[in-house]
């Protein structure tokens, strides 16, 4: 994908085939964080009863997770930058598998809320990983696509999570959640271990300890492009996440809906996203991609101000739940492009690039997820006001950081393959060019 000129330039390689596993393996990966968030959330209630705490203990739990996974993108990006891939997201799938497991065992929430930590730094290998192979191997409509993809499984994982936690915790409670959640990354691991292969040569990898990490760093951030398209996204997740995190009070506590009823309608809000995103991965490479951020954009400050007015007058339920489905709706048109353009501004830098991409993205939700429940659970105006806010301040990122910014060719559809050089270290690589 073309780049500023500002953008760091990457090695060129011959296009060689991609295998489906590897595919299939990213995408997996990516719906750790999703599935590790939405599975436990009807559980809320009752976990707050048995553990012996509050709305905002509970809530705190899962920042514990979100602080986790945008520390892990942090410390694991720049990491992959000089030792590959590779052994990152093996390494951090396995410290995910064995949190999950105690978190399934959690006898306090304070046990919980640490066992959550570390579920997070483990699920931010697969997350941060499978951005910066995807960068690491495509271009142009090829890479916006394949980044569609990975956003529309991630918020497919939300649309089966909520239904699938409701069940099982009306049936056996909130740890089985956990134990279905170790279970998959047991076999998340298990695929990344048979078919993740490493997609950055040793020619190709950042050396020099930590001076250099910090030089390249820098040489991301400065990047004001890069930055924009970074805060747009971020700005827009926060406002996402200010809905998923309010939801089970708001729709079980203010609403009344049962467990199950509340799993159906977070579901179904889900499907709006999952539309948009298929959308907008089927109109890359014809229709301009800022166009399609712009336009999503827009839409959700204007979904986000009229729920504001809505929750200001009593939460009726019917116009409520229309208004929070086309809030999510609209971010389909933002997530995979903003992530596409922001990772083609950061150039040879793929792993640093999505790794603060995916820091700030959770960092900022570890913020909201707390504030959205601070005025308790009969009210859901702190929601409102926090979606309201974040949409409006990634207009302001998008509009004002972004300007100027070279628009990719609609016609530029690059596959790039892995050059045949590796390290004794590594298994060899297997070549992977991510076309349409």
């Amino acid at each position: 994908m073309p780049a500023s000129a500002d953008a760091p330039a990457r090695p060129a390689a011959p296009a060689l085939p991609l295998g489906p596993a590897l595919v299939a393996v990213l995408a997996l990966l990516t719906a750790v964080a999703p599935l590790s968030i939405d599975m436990y959330l009807p559980g809320f209630p009752a976990m707050a009863v048995e553990l012996g705490t509050t709305a905002s203990g509970i809530q705190l739990t899962m920042t514990a997770f979100l602080v986790g996974l945008g520390l892990g993108q942090l410390f694991i990006g720049p990491l992959s930058d000089g030792i590959g891939r590779r052994r990152p997201l093996l390494g951090g799938t396995a410290l995910c598998l064995v949190a999950s497991v105690a978190c399934a065992l959690a006898p306090t929430v304070e046990v919980l809320a640490g066992a959550r930590f570390l579920q997070g730094v483990g699920g931010a290998a697969g997350v941060v990983l499978a951005r910066a192979v995807i960068s690491d191997t495509s271009r142009g409509p090829a890479a916006a696509k394949l980044l569609g993809v990975l956003m529309i499984v991630s918020v497919i994982a939300p649309v089966v999570a909520p239904l699938a936690g409701g069940l099982l915790v009306a049936q056996s409670g909130w740890r089985l959640v956990f134990w279905v959640i170790s279970a998959l990354v047991a076999v998340m691991l298990v695929g990344a271990a048979a078919w993740a292969r490493e997609t950055v040569p040793p020619a190709d990898r950042t050396r020099g300890g930590i001076r250099t990490t910090l030089a390249t760093a820098r040489e991301v951030l400065s990047n004001r492009h890069y930055t924009g398209y970074v805060l747009t996204f971020c700005f827009s997740f926060a406002g996402l996440f200010a809905y998923i995190s309010a939801s089970p009070f708001v729709v079980q506590t203010i609403m009344g809906l049962s467990e199950s009823r509340y799993s159906l309608v977070f579901a179904l809000n889900a499907l709006a996203i999952t539309a948009t995103s298929a959308i907008s991965a089927s109109l890359a490479g014809r229709v301009p991609y800022r166009t399609m951020i712009g336009t999503g954009l827009v839409a959700a400050a204007l979904a986000g101000a009229a729920l504001l007015v809505a929750v200001l007058n009593g939460v009726p339920t019917v116009p409520t739940l229309i208004l929070l489905a086309v809030f999510q709706g609209s971010f389909g048109l933002v997530f995979g492009n903003a992530t596409a353009l922001a990772l083609g501004e950061a150039g040879r830098h793929a792993g640093t690039g999505s790794a603060f991409l995916g820091f700030l993205q959770f960092a900022l939700a570890a913020v909201v997820a707390p504030l959205v429940g601070i005025a308790g659970e009969a009210t859901a105006v702190p929601m409102g006001v926090a979606m309201v806010a974040s949409a409006a301040l990634a207009i302001v990122a998008f509009v004002v950081l972004t300007r100027g910014a070279t628009e990719p060719s609609p016609h530029t559809d690059e596959a790039v393959g892995i050059e045949r050089d590796t390290d004794p270290s590594d298994e060899a690589p297997v070549p992977v060019a991510l076309g349409a």
